[in-house]
């Protein structure tokens, strides 16, 4: 059994998963655009080049993605993709390159229960949070 995180867009899919492929390191396994496939005729014409389906590969986990009709789309709130790692440097330059161009809602720190944390939206208005646990 497997548990994903399953992310809706706005129209920035694909733009999205190429930025964390290039911030993250991860590689983009799928991409899949409504064009060509049985969706093609369900949504609007200007949105058959959107992302239907798309998936992003980072170590053994996977990130899975689509753009939502503009009809459908609703905004993320009440959860985040939580990115987990043991080097509060690496730590720091996702944290940062995930920012830019989006909003920080807790800069990244030490807090009493990690080496580092943050939270921010970013510019596809997904929401992070960057944890680092404190050494043993």
């Amino acid at each position: 059994m497997q548990l994903n995180p399953y992310l809706s867009f706005n129209g920035q899919c694909e733009a999205a998963f190429k930025f964390y492929e290039q911030c993250l390191g991860g590689k983009i396994e799928v991409m899949m655009p409504y064009k060509g496939s049985p969706m093609e005729e369900e949504v609007p014409a200007e949105w058959r080049n959107k992302v239907m389906h798309a998936e992003f590969m980072l170590g053994d986990r996977v990130l899975m993605g689509a753009d939502c009709t503009p009809e459908q789309y609703e905004k993320p709130q009440g959860n985040a993709v939580m990115l987990g790692m043991d080097d509060p440097t690496k730590a720091e330059r996702i944290f940062n390159t995930l920012a830019a161009n989006g909003t920080v809602q807790m800069p990244i720190q030490e807090t009493f229960w990690a080496a580092r944390f943050g939270m921010l939206v970013d510019q596809f208005g997904i929401p992070w949070m960057i944890h680092c646990d404190k050494a043993s």
